[in-house]
């Protein structure tokens, strides 16, 4: 085996490796643990000192679990290049209802996530995909509005696209899965459509 051969087997053995410490934390999380990176690698089979080397928190390991089995979920409706902010409403309802969908059919892994990001003591950024998903949907309107409240804008229904939104309309506010997706495209669309009116 070549030089070339040799390192690209390794590559790929790591990414093996990787991919088999994000399932077995997948599978403890979808139980309701939290599980420690030597829980993961015990059930991965993985050596825990070889896990370390890839994850060194719990933290980490769990948000990755979690990221990479759903991340691919969502498609983004892009705009044309001649498309207004008229479609804006449409595109913005579709995202939000994937995303909910997403949120949902992994509701046990979403919640270890921010159960770990409440508790952990790691420095643990979140929710990029979110901004970046909606700076897409909403990119016709950047010319009718100023900087400053497009940036508002996208901050503000990120409020509405991910577990925490879930967990206040079902765990405080008592609202099933149905009326839980109502309730937050209908505070979007509430949201975008003051928004609009006032650059109308």
């Amino acid at each position: 085996m070549s030089s070339q051969e040799k390192s690209f087997e390794r590559v790929n053995q790591k990414r093996r490796t990787r991919a088999e410490l994000l399932r077995a934390a997948r599978e403890l999380a979808e139980r309701g643990v939290q599980p420690s990176v030597g829980e993961v690698a015990d059930h991965a089979g993985i050596s825990r000192a070889t896990a370390y080397r890839y994850f060194s928190t719990p933290d980490d390991l769990v948000r990755e679990a979690v990221l990479d089995a759903v991340a691919t979920n969502i498609q983004i409706d892009m705009p044309g290049s001649g498309d207004g902010s008229e479609g804006v409403p449409g595109r913005l309802t579709t995202l939000l209802s994937q995303v909910f969908s997403m949120v949902r059919d992994n509701e046990t892994m979403f919640r270890a996530l921010l159960a770990s990001t409440v508790t952990g003591k790691g420095n643990i950024k979140r929710g990029g995909r979110r901004l970046v998903w909606l700076t897409e949907v909403l990119e016709p309107l950047r010319p009718e509005l100023p900087p400053a409240e497009f940036k508002r804008l996208v901050c503000a229904l990120s409020l509405m696209g991910g577990i925490e939104t879930v967990v206040v309309l079902k765990d405080i506010c008592g609202l099933d899965d149905g009326e839980a997706e109502e309730v937050t495209l209908w505070a979007a669309n509430a949201l975008l459509a003051g928004v609009l009116a006032r650059t109308g």
